[in-house]
């Protein structure tokens, strides 16, 4: 792990268009802004594993590809 001290104000990069920036500091908790491109998602931990952990549940659910066939169908009578 890297680890970098900064200031108020001082950002890190990550590659050429990830900038971070430290925005604020209170007490015990930093603020930090973070400009990426539209395509780089961006959350924080906990919200990634929740979505990580939604993901490996979809991927153990039964596929029925029955379903997945009445869905191509409807699709195809709405274009006609």
């Amino acid at each position: 792990m890297l680890v970098l001290a900064r200031k108020l104000n001082e950002s890190i990069m990550i590659g050429d268009d990830i900038e971070v920036v430290v925005i604020d500091i209170k007490g015990d908790q930093v603020k930090l802004g973070i400009k990426a491109p539209r395509k780089v998602t961006v959350h924080r931990k906990e919200i990634y594993q929740e979505i990580k952990q939604e993901n490996i549940a979809a991927m153990g659910s039964e596929f029925d590809p029955g379903k997945l066939r009445d869905l191509s169908d409807l699709f195809k009578k709405d274009k006609n």
